[in-house]
């Protein structure tokens, strides 16, 4: 269940992390693509034209729209906040037609499928956008 009010979801956000930080690393991207499917879903709310002015993730949780690269922009800065050298390889892309999080040398591809983060699709997309961790950690501060 998706809290309410801003120090709620902090809360809520802040267990996560804490909570994962110690699981094994398919259980704990799992746990997270999970957490941020619980998110409300909004048609638009980020574009990739305007990432240089996107939200930190504080502000991200305070705004409370998530469109799919918000929920994307959610995840990653979660695992990027983790520092896990096991899952170092982050990446918010857009394909063109989603916005996905590859992990794992894209074993793993979270922001898809609310019970699945394992890379079923075999398939090549094409980039047209993309930010990695080392880029995202410019936007926390």
């Amino acid at each position: 269940m998706w809290h309410k009010n801003f120090e709620d979801r902090l809360a809520s956000w802040n267990q996560l992390r804490t909570t994962v930080s110690q699981m094994p690393a398919e259980q704990a991207l799992y746990e997270i693509n999970s957490w941020w499917f619980e998110t409300p879903w909004c048609a638009y709310h980020l574009h990739w034209d305007d990432c240089t002015n996107w939200p930190d993730p504080w502000q991200l949780l305070d705004d409370n729209l998530f469109c799919s690269v918000a929920r994307g922009l959610g995840i990653l800065y979660t695992i990027t906040l983790l520092d896990r050298a096991d899952v170092v390889d982050a990446m918010l892309v857009d394909t063109g037609t989603d916005n996905l999080v590859p992990v794992g040398q894209k074993k793993y591809i979270l922001n898809w499928d609310r019970q699945q983060i394992v890379n079923t699709n075999q398939e090549q997309y094409s980039v047209r956008h993309s930010i990695s961790q080392e880029q995202i950690k410019n936007q926390i501060k």
